[in-house]
């Protein structure tokens, strides 16, 4: 008979308990792991693996988490969302209205808008410097086209040529306005279907 180990070993010494195994030789069909195959005593679980399976656990998690996060941003409309034609910009420098040229405004078409500007006692903003942005801010994506609103009609009228939306929702359009060496910025929000 000889000692077998049940655990490790520290300077010759055992740090668990030692069983007593009869030396027989193996049949053809065992290994010299059958020990370990009873459901009270099974091999030890290699510590690579358990570790891999921790990560893969913690990064599947994160995924399931942002997933879920990304679920809800997509469906989150404001429920006071201002869908007016005429704001008053971020600093009140003036006060902005649109007129699309087409009704209802489309999907996967290329239109135009008017942009109208005015002071606050209603005079008309002439020669001002526009820049238009807009995106979709459930979905964290832009316009497929960059508008421009270069072409002055006259009487605080400007023309924005360029728009085009690539599916129905919720959109914010961005009017960044340069008029007397001041800078302002006025947002309307659009629900296309």
């Amino acid at each position: 008979m000889r000692p077998h180990r049940r655990g490790s070993y520290r300077e010759g010494k055992p740090t668990s308990t030692l069983t007593t195994v009869v030396n027989v030789p193996l049949r053809p069909t065992e290994s010299r792991f059958a020990m370990y195959t009873t459901p009270t005593e099974r091999r030890p679980f290699p510590k690579r693996l358990k570790a891999a399976l921790v990560i893969v656990g913690v990064l599947a998690g994160t995924v399931a988490l942002a997933g879920a996060a990304m679920v809800v941003r997509m469906n989150h409309v404001p429920a006071d969302l201002n869908l007016g034609t005429t704001r008053t910009s971020n600093a009140g420098l003036f006060k902005a209205s649109y007129r699309p040229s087409v009704t209802p405004i489309p999907v996967n078409r290329l239109h135009s808008w008017t942009l109208h500007l005015e002071t606050p006692r209603g005079e008309p903003i002439e020669h001002a410097l526009i820049s238009v942005d807009g995106d979709m801010p459930q979905h964290g994506h832009g316009l497929p086209t960059h508008p421009v609103a270069d072409t002055y009609l006259g009487h605080g009228d400007y023309l924005v040529e360029g728009l085009k939306y690539q599916m129905g929702g919720w959109w914010v359009m961005d009017y960044k306005v340069t008029f007397q060496n001041k800078t302002d910025t006025v947002r309307f929000n659009l629900m296309l279907r």
